[in-house]
């Protein structure tokens, strides 16, 4: 029960500080400053609830960790579903502080949910946004995975860790939005609908696939110390 409610409120930390820096305080911090609090969100949390469940916050984190044989099946579901759950409880957070401005509209203004095409930020094409997904979240769990095997300098881990995905939105943002996380795109898509819901299926499987793969690279022993 310990590490469902660290996974869930590091999640809904990580929603509602992230998205709610995209909602809130786009205007004025910019896209360095959206990817800041993202990253600086997780470094919080690492250090915050990292000693109670290791600090996922992210299915895909879970599902590297598993296919690395470093999680079992059991556990891995039970994170999922703190995960997203508390997902979905930081967008509804931001959605009830951000209606609390009169000028605030949830169909025009979101709540930082992911996509792509036309009329998204750069309007990349959904095989960009597919390939960049895939990708960041590969190099995002190589990352993870390396900073927290055997004999690496763990006392750093929350910060490299917060400082790629950092390093992930400065670059990403105008694609996607960066996602690298089924959850925190979960959580904001099921409240704001549309179009948004509609593209989510990408920011669940193109994540994944760059999880399994950075797992197996572990697994296999092509990338353990």
């Amino acid at each position: 029960m310990n590490k469902f409610v660290a996974e869930f409120l590091g999640t809904a930390v990580l929603v509602l500080f992230g998205c709610g820096a995209a909602v809130l305080a786009g205007d004025a911090v910019g896209q360095l400053g959206i990817s800041l609090a993202f990253g600086l969100s997780i470094v919080a949390m690492a250090y915050g609830i990292g000693m109670v469940s290791g600090c996922h916050i992210n299915p895909a984190v879970s599902v590297g960790v598993f296919v690395s044989g470093r999680m079992s099946a059991s556990d891995l579901a039970f994170y999922i579903l703190a995960q997203c759950a508390g997902a979905i409880a930081g967008a509804a957070i931001l959605l009830v502080i951000a209606s609390g401005h009169t000028g605030y509209d949830l169909t025009q203004n979101g709540l930082g949910q992911n996509g792509w095409g036309p009329g998204y930020l750069g309007e990349y094409t959904m095989q960009a946004a597919f390939v960049w997904e895939v990708v960041a979240t590969f190099i995002f769990l190589v990352v993870i995975l390396g900073v927290t095997q055997k004999g690496a300098p763990t006392m750093l881990a929350g910060l490299a860790i917060g400082l790629t995905l950092a390093v992930i939105h400065i670059v990403g943002i105008k694609v996607t939005g960066v996602s690298v996380n089924p959850a925190r795109s979960l959580g904001p898509a099921l409240l704001v609908g549309g179009k948004a819901l509609a593209q989510l299926w990408l920011f669940i499987v193109a994540p994944l696939i760059g999880a399994v793969l950075a797992g197996l690279c572990f697994r296999t022993k092509l990338l353990e110390a």
